[in-house]
């Protein structure tokens, strides 16, 4: 009797941990692994649940504290568990392909938000990021009619995102033709007659980092006119160092993303605009392809392509407010 309750216990263990239920719940698990942890993520979160409840599914969501390997460590947890798809933002695809590939051979793996083109996945949930760097350009020749220079601020640019975001936005302010296969290598200052971009600053997707990068920056750059934020936390901090050394109004920002404190500026003149994806799709449409897949429904992929495409939007004063209620109805905030 002894040995068939731990039989018992030992399955029901191995039915959990397989995205299984001891109550009958036999729906599919699917995962959605982010590049870190942001409020943007929060919101991707939210549209991960309502994709949840709309498709029968569970979803998994896990956020990596610490880098590529925290992310590998959570592929390889979730294909332990026998996941029915994995949905990942990769943080540095040139250097993740082995893993990727692991995961594509034994689950349904699709990327979302940053691409992994060289690996097996079977599409990209996400916006075209070469062009949406070139809408933020746009928004700073709005901001800064008649030049001047600037500075960029993004997490890392080993992801792809970050590396077509920041290029389409350089080519776009020096009015260059498109080639999202260009490349322009931090480290170098970029100008042409009007603009002068003086450098890349990353910070590791560490905020405090971010906050003194845009800090030294002022402090070193007293003629600096603009200050590009290419990741959510980005323009906040950028905000933040603008307003402690007296500087709104002289300092323009512009940037990528949602966050509160940048819709806020906008809305009170300190921020011009920023460039805004929609994470909350981001999560919904990953479980909802995950979810057919894991059914056996391929007609959810792309019929020509990879990419599930959710344009960009650019948000400045005239519809902020509309833009952030918009927002807070989804995600109930």
């Amino acid at each position: 009797m002894l040995k068939k309750l731990l039989l018992l216990t030992a399955l029901v263990s191995i039915l959990t941990s397989c995205g299984g239920g001891t109550s009958g719940d036999t729906k599919p698990t699917v995962a959605f692994v982010t590049n870190g942890v942001a409020a943007f993520w929060n919101i991707a979160d939210k549209g991960c649940k309502a994709g949840a409840k709309d498709f029968n599914v569970n979803v998994d969501v896990q956020m990596p504290t610490n880098g590529v390997g925290d992310q590998k460590s959570m592929v390889q947890n979730l294909l332990t568990r026998g996941v029915a798809g994995i949905a990942i933002s990769p943080i540095d695809p040139a250097n993740q392909t082995e893993i990727l590939d692991e995961a594509a051979a034994k689950t349904k793996l699709i990327t979302h938000d940053s691409d992994a083109p060289n690996s097996k996945r079977l599409c990209y949930i996400g916006m075209d990021n070469y062009s949406a760097g070139r809408m933020c350009g746009q928004l700073c020749k709005e901001a800064l009619p008649e030049g001047g220079k600037l500075m960029i601020f993004v997490g890392r640019v080993e992801q792809l995102n970050a590396k077509q975001r920041r290029q389409g936005f350089i080519d776009e302010l020096l009015d260059r033709s498109n080639d999202p296969s260009r490349y322009d290598a931090p480290g170098q200052e970029l100008k042409n007659a009007k603009y002068t971009i003086l450098d890349t600053r990353t910070d590791q997707l560490d905020s405090g980092k971010a906050l003194s990068q845009a800090q030294d920056a002022i402090a070193k750059y007293p003629d600096l006119a603009c200050m590009v934020g290419l990741f959510e936390y980005n323009p906040p901090q950028c905000l933040s160092a603008v307003k402690d050394a007296g500087k709104l109004g002289k300092i323009k920002i512009v940037g990528f993303d949602e966050n509160a404190a940048t819709l806020q500026g906008i809305i009170d003149g300190h921020v011009y605009g920023t460039v805004v994806q929609n994470p909350y799709m981001y999560g919904y449409e990953s479980v909802r392809i995950l979810a057919a897949l894991a059914k056996g429904d391929t007609s959810v992929l792309p019929k020509q392509g990879v990419l599930v495409d959710i344009p960009a939007r650019k948000i400045t004063k005239p519809n902020v407010e509309a833009f952030w209620a918009e927002l807070k109805k989804l995600t109930g905030n």
